[in-house]
């Protein structure tokens, strides 16, 4: 598997798009953890003082089926269910969400992905 630097491109967006490739390469086993670590690079690299990129972040849940919830901020996901396939959600749509609201925050309490609505990546 390619170190984590390898996914280096222009935008954070270009970054993604290759993370997404090469996760998709990897065992089934790993893909939650190896993709968890390459939006964690992209988001440290984006948001460097010195990169001149566009800020890029992503906020990662955990489903309510065990699967792995990567949001970012355009109104899209990344979801990779418990067997390690990869789909492409629409951030609230395709899920049943839950919140915790108080006087001063709105936090997601629980996220239930619906496959149904969503498309699986696969190796074209």
């Amino acid at each position: 598997m390619p170190s984590p630097t390898e996914i280096l491109a222009p935008s954070g967006e270009e970054m993604l798009s290759r993370a997404i490739a090469l996760t998709l390469l990897a065992p089934v086993q790993h893909r939650a953890e190896l993709f968890e670590s390459f939006t964690q690079q992209i988001a440290a690299i984006t948001t460097a003082p010195d990169s001149g990129m566009k800020p890029w972040a992503c906020f990662v849940h955990t489903g309510t089926d065990g699967s792995r919830i990567f949001r970012g901020g355009i109104g899209l996901c990344i979801v990779i269910d418990p067997e390690g396939r990869l789909w492409r959600a629409r951030t609230y749509e395709d899920f049943e969400t839950t919140y915790t609201i108080t006087d001063t925050s709105c936090e997601i309490d629980t996220i239930k992905p619906n496959y149904q609505l969503m498309r699986e990546y696969v190796i074209s």
